[in-house]
């Protein structure tokens, strides 16, 4: 997912390239393989641009100074047309480089465009999609004289996904942003103005926001923001105050992102909860905006995500069909919208996003609002598409996540999933006045339960330091345990690049125990002993079994779970936590476990190597 940042401030103010580069580095955590900028100055636009990361750009600006300026855009990018090379990374030019030009998405019918600009004498320097939409917009520009009406123009004539950030030797203190499902945010300061693909690229300069939205270019100069659709009509916006600082995006004494985002977990769980009661004790969700006789009604649920989120939404099915007795299915947002589902004015739809930008499940969520569904979006980033356009949002409060692997921010949707489920059980009826408090209140407990799991979790830690040279792990468990598998292995192969699989304990006789041989680790997520109809046992015979055949046991139970020690290598302990809860704890040390093993290795945990934060392109 590629970083954008633009900036325009007064004369004889900052010098551009320093904001620009330090949106940049706020913005790492994208993911990227290639960076640049463009200053515009008194002679004109200067441009440099390296492959690899930021210190390679910083070194070639520093052996190359360009000449100082006061507007400028930068650029990193992850690519798709085109190699990660030089000659491909942003800034493009157009106009016999009298225009600059970054993008952030996938042209979709580049091909044809640039076949009609080639047929024209027009001779490229890349591969890239982006060095399409310069030249057409530099011609644009030649035949309008306005940099807002040519961007509104190419706009007109593209398909895809982009953001687009353009500066013009001819415009000077001038920056024209445009988007379509692809995000960006603008940044209103006093006497300079910003735009960057999200808040992290200006919230060192202002935490005043304004979101963009669908089909809508901005023209920022240094003291004005102004904003219209493609048809050059004045758009409806919405401003907004962030309410983090720049110090939350820094790792404050961690030795990455990845390991700070882990120890926030109990804050991001409590701050998720916070506010969801009234004064009587009743369960409110105040963005929950879909009308009450439409929710008794839905007889079908739907969730769509990808990744870490569809776990999230895997669990989520656990407790909603338990709490509320209504069909519930789990949808890979990548796969939905391709299989014809069966949806209609009845089903509601639940999206979950980190970012808010995830173009599958954007792309799912618009085609099931296209056959009537009403869609709840579970999110953690204010004002991005997804909340946007859903009916109704329920946004997490996890704050700022840098790391490319989530970790906090998955916690805190399975909260949100699980006010959901209670919400829509206490409006059905499923469930008592006095129920619902009893659940709130068990989870009110969790952050703290989480943290007893952090402040005990050195043995984990060593753990993934002595594991270091494994070659396979697997993972199993049962009922919300599956899930938790499924993102403890997800979680090692993100960032240890080793081959890790979660199964279904139930299933390890249908096939995976082929797999197991001496020596081999294996993760068990026990379930509680407790309750009714409890897996319990079932899940210690499955350790007993692989036990037999050599492999490394590692269990994961719960504080007085005796019946699992005669059968485990290593024993991990978490609280007591109620069935449908469990995964708020007992994922914790599944992250920490990936997260000391890949540092052991020597990787990069916050930017694991082909990944990217968030995925804005099919």
């Amino acid at each position: 997912m590629c970083g954008i940042v633009g900036y325009t401030g007064p004369a004889g103010g900052v010098d551009a390239l320093d904001v620009v580069l330090e949106g940049l580095r706020r913005m790492e955590y994208r993911g990227y393989d290639s960076a640049g900028v463009v200053i515009q100055s008194a002679d004109g636009l200067a441009t440099e641009k390296r492959a690899g990361k930021l210190a390679n750009l910083e070194k070639a600006l520093s052996d190359h100074p360009l000449p100082p300026g006061v507007t400028g855009i930068g650029h990193t990018r992850w690519a798709t047309h085109g190699a990660p090379n030089d000659e491909n990374a942003h800034p493009h030019l157009g106009g016999g480089g009298r225009l600059a030009l970054v993008h952030n998405g996938i042209i979709e019918n580049f091909a044809a465009l640039k076949a009609e600009l080639v047929a024209d004498g027009v001779e490229f320097a890349s591969q890239t999609d982006t060095e399409v939409a310069a030249h057409l917009v530099s011609r644009a520009y030649d035949e309008l004289g306005d940099l807002t009406d040519a961007m509104r123009a190419v706009c007109n004539r593209l398909e895809g996904a982009f953001t687009l950030l353009a500066v013009h030797a001819d415009a000077p203190g001038v920056v024209v942003g445009a988007r379509r499902n692809s995000p960006l945010v603008v940044g209103r300061g006093q006497g300079a103005n910003f735009l960057g693909s999200d808040v992290a690229a200006f919230i060192q300069h202002t935490r005043e926001a304004i979101e963009l939205g669908q089909d809508q270019v901005v023209t920022i100069t240094p003291d004005s923001i102004d904003i219209v659709d493609f048809a050059g009509q004045p758009a409806v916006t919405k401003e907004y105050h962030v309410d983090w600082d720049a110090s939350a995006a820094e790792k404050g004494g961690y030795p990455n992102f990845m390991m700070k985002e882990i120890e926030e977990q109990p804050h991001a769980v409590a701050d998720t909860l916070l506010g969801r009661t009234d004064a009587e004790g009743h369960l409110v969700l105040d963005e929950l905006r879909i009308p009450e006789q439409l929710l008794r009604a839905v007889d079908k649920i739907v969730v769509i995500a990808c990744g870490t989120a569809s776990y999230a939404g895997q669990v989520a099915k656990y407790a909603i069909e338990h709490w509320c007795r209504v069909p519930c299915e789990v949808e890979l947002a990548s796969e939905f919208r391709y299989r014809d589902p069966v949806v209609n004015e009845k089903t509601l739809v639940v999206a979950i996003s980190q970012s808010g930008e995830t173009m599958d499940t954007l792309m799912a969520m618009r085609h099931a609002r296209e056959q009537g569904a009403k869609v709840v979006a579970i999110c953690n980033t204010h004002g991005s598409t997804i909340p946007r356009e859903a009916d109704a949002v329920i946004y997490t409060h996890a704050g700022p996540e840098v790391a490319v692997a989530s970790t906090k921010a998955f916690l805190a949707q399975i909260t949100a999933c699980y006010l959901l489920g209670l919400y829509l059980a206490q409006l059905r009826g499923n469930k008592f006045e006095d129920e619902v408090r009893e659940m709130m209140h068990q989870l009110a407990q969790v952050p703290q339960q989480i943290q007893q799991v952090l402040d005990t979790i050195e043995p984990v830690r060593a753990l993934g330091r002595e594991m270091a040279d494994a070659k396979v792990v697997l993972f199993l468990g049962r009922h919300v345990g599956y899930p938790v598998a499924l993102e403890g292995a997800l979680k090692l192969k993100e960032l240890a690049y080793i081959h890790a699989e979660g199964f279904a304990a139930g299933e390890l006789k249908h096939g995976p125990i082929a797999l197991i041989e001496e020596g081999l680790p294996v993760f068990v997520v026990v379930p509680s002993p407790r309750g009714r109809d409890s897996l319990h046992s079932k899940v210690v015979s499955n350790i007993q079994e692989i036990r037999a055949r050599g492999a490394r046991t590692i269990v994961i139970a719960e504080e007085g779970d005796d019946d699992v020690v005669p059968y485990a290598d290593t024993v991990i302990r978490v609280p007591q936590t109620p069935t449908l809860l469990a995964p708020l704890v007992t994922t914790v040390p599944l992250q920490v476990f990936a997260c000391e093993l890949a540092m052991a290795k020597g990787h990069d945990v916050d930017q694991p190597r082909n990944l990217a934060k968030s995925v804005t392109v099919e």
